[in-house]
């Protein structure tokens, strides 16, 4: 067991004014497994490069121990997967690589097959397996389930939770869960360490927001009553002050040095219930800084003139030889959240790319209402430039709603004059569905719409749809967003 000790740490990237850390310390132990979580665009990513002395900073980080990042570049990845094995750890230990593989489903073969033909998943695990035989390192683990389907991101859970000594950077909550004991968090305006996995951490969250909530609107009413009172206090010494230069109702002089002695003590009072009133407003500065900001929205879908808006019997599709589905049938009605499952190259995208009108050979029944609307979520985002308005602009949809969804998923008003070009993965894929969301469709069709996106971002992704309940097809890894999603799975 060793200690990294990070004290006073300031970061900001060259010729940004945007800081990312100020004057940020926290503890780690380097036997914990230790879940990462935090908005997109709050610095994850650059904490762990930080740990790994790629930047210059303000501030210490101190550790007896060294560190190893998670996807290690490969250069050439037409190499053979054993020379891409030692290219990542030299000193490998054969049987001991066989047996991480084993641990982690993974075949033997791969090991002779060129790294580029084997599929993300098979990547992922023999890059985990290389760092893992690092001894005397930390792993800094950084989105291991993008692409990753339920069934490898089952495995590799598994195998992580046999394992200790790591940051993992992760948007999926049971993943967490399953392989977490603590969890560092990049909040609004802290960092924090907490002992637990993730439910345990956000239920110690929403815990926090509630009590800082009630703590919020006592504060406000406390401040009102002390500014009601301290003003009719005032009021009140200026009219008695007034009175010095009268005369009484029995027409005798008025003591003007009783009277001067009581108005000084009433607007001492009101001095009082004013330094009362600015305390409490400096405590309510403190509260709510950490609670992730959420508006309402009015999202309007359109409705299609019939019951039923797609009906695929027997479905297979082919790309050339290549059948990429057998017999897939399924109907999509109105109302319908429906997710289709199954591992990775079984074909969901090619039937999602049918029903949105790409044309696939395919055999079977496959019918689809005519003049149906439907806004389609790729997995791609290398095509996103340019500004936020001409975006909403050239897609037609309302600005307005468009960038309040952006804003309820944590974008910045600074965001919106950045090109999206410089816009992390996350806030990419945030862009997609915010904008889907806004258009005016009878049915949403959305593939892996989640990779990269943070948790909490998850969460009110699945707020809104519950909320407004449109049609949706979708292909999503995440087995907590289907839980609570789908209102039918099409199994592959």
């Amino acid at each position: 067991m060793s200690l990294i000790n990070v004290s006073n740490l300031t970061f900001a990237y060259d010729g940004s004014y945007d800081t990312i850390f100020e004057n940020v310390s926290f503890q780690l132990d380097t036997d914990w497994k230790l879940g990462f979580t935090g908005r997109n665009g709050r610095g994850k990513t650059t904490l762990l490069q930080l740990l790994l002395g790629k930047y210059e900073y303000r501030g210490t980080i101190s550790s007896q121990t060294s560190f190893e990042y998670f996807p290690f570049p490969i250069e050439n990845k037409g190499n053979l997967t054993i020379e891409v094995i030692e290219e990542i750890h030299p000193d490998y230990v054969h049987w001991e690589m066989m047996r991480e593989l084993s641990l982690l489903k993974v075949s033997d073969d791969v090991l002779y097959r060129p790294f580029s033909s084997l599929s993300s998943g098979e990547q992922t695990k023999v890059m985990l397996a290389a760092l893992f035989l690092k001894e005397n390192s930390f792993l800094l683990i950084d989105e291991p389930t993008n692409h990753l389907d339920m069934q490898a991101r089952e495995v590799v859970s598994r195998y992580l939770r046999s394992k200790s000594g790591f940051i993992l950077v992760s948007h999926d909550r049971a993943f967490l869960d399953h392989c977490a004991n603590h969890i560092l968090s990049i909040n609004k305006t802290s960092v924090e360490v907490q002992k637990g996995n993730f439910s345990a951490w956000w239920e110690n969250k929403v815990k926090q927001d509630h009590f800082e909530q009630a703590e919020n609107e006592k504060l406000m009413k406390d401040i009102k009553h002390l500014s009601e009172a301290s003003k009719r206090t005032s009021n009140w010494s200026h009219e008695v002050e007034k009175t010095k230069n009268g005369t009484l109702n029995s027409g005798s002089k008025v003591d003007k040095g009783y009277i001067g002695h009581k108005a000084a003590k009433m607007m001492k009072r009101s001095k009082s219930m004013e330094k009362r009133q600015a305390s409490a407003i400096e405590e309510k500065s403190k509260l709510l800084q950490n609670i992730e900001s959420s508006e309402s929205l009015k999202i309007t879908q359109l409705v299609f003139h019939k019951q039923r808006l797609a009906e695929l019997d027997d479905v297979s599709v082919y790309y050339g030889e290549h059948q990429a589905c057998s017999q897939i049938s399924f109907t999509i009605e109105q109302g319908d959240r429906i997710a289709l499952s199954g591992p990775n190259g079984s074909g969901k995208s090619s039937v999602m790319k049918l029903i949105c009108g790409e044309e696939l050979d395919y055999t079977g029944t496959f019918r689809k209402g005519s003049q149906l609307k439907i806004s389609y979520v790729s997995q791609d985002t290398s095509h996103l430039q340019g500004n936020l308005k001409d975006y909403a602009r050239s897609n037609d949809i309302d600005e307005s709603l468009f960038k309040a969804i952006l804003r309820k998923l944590d974008f910045s008003r600074l965001q919106f004059e950045k090109d999206m070009s410089s816009f992390s993965g996350g806030q990419k894929k945030k862009v997609l569905i915010a904008r889907s969301l806004s258009e005016r469709a009878h049915m949403h069709i959305w593939d892996e719409p989640l990779n990269f996106i943070d948790v909490i971002s998850r969460m009110q992704i699945e707020e809104l749809l519950l909320e407004h309940s449109p049609t949706l097809l979708f292909v999503e890894h995440d087995s907590e967003f289907c839980v609570n999603i789908a209102t039918k799975v099409v199994e592959f």
